[in-house]
């Protein structure tokens, strides 16, 4: 099985199998010693690095914007969830906003630590007039800024 991991991969004890993948942006947020001879010992193994394709990249940032979790989601993260669409494989990660968007793009996640993130799902509202909108942004009535609320 294919598997993409996200930086929290790396800082615990848990063991993976399969064909394992990260992306370079994942290994530049490893900073303390055990996460980097984590991934040293995963290398050696035959984890292999790769980023996502231009493709895969602007797929997951359309679906995290409809979904309402482009702000939560790092550089990083979308690069995760780009090279796991790519790739046709699951991700392993505990982060609960990649979580959501992964399930939006039929990617299987598998948490490591945590329980998996429920199916959240956003509302967003003006913080002035109250009206509610499809997608943030600024409010065309009164121009305050969209906010997203748990539905």
């Amino acid at each position: 099985m294919k598997s993409v991991l996200d930086s929290s991969a790396f800082f615990t004890a848990a063991s993976f199998t399969g064909d394992l993948y990260t992306t370079s942006s994942v290994i530049s947020e490893l900073r303390d010693l055990s996460s980097k001879a984590r991934f040293d010992l995963l290398h050696e193994t035959g984890l292999q690095v790769m980023d996502p394709d231009r493709e895969s990249v602007i797929r997951v940032r359309e679906t995290a914007v409809k979904r309402g979790e482009a702000e939560g989601l790092s550089p990083t993260d979308i690069g995760v969830l780009a090279l796991a669409l790519q790739l046709q494989a699951c991700i392993i990660s505990d982060d609960y906003a990649l979580q959501n968007v992964a399930r939006s793009l039929s990617i299987t996640v598998i948490p490591i630590r945590q329980k998996g993130a429920r199916n959240i799902r956003w509302k967003f509202r003006c913080s002035g007039c109250g009206r509610y909108y499809t997608e943030p942004g600024e409010c065309q009535v009164c121009g305050a800024i969209i906010q997203r609320k748990l539905k």
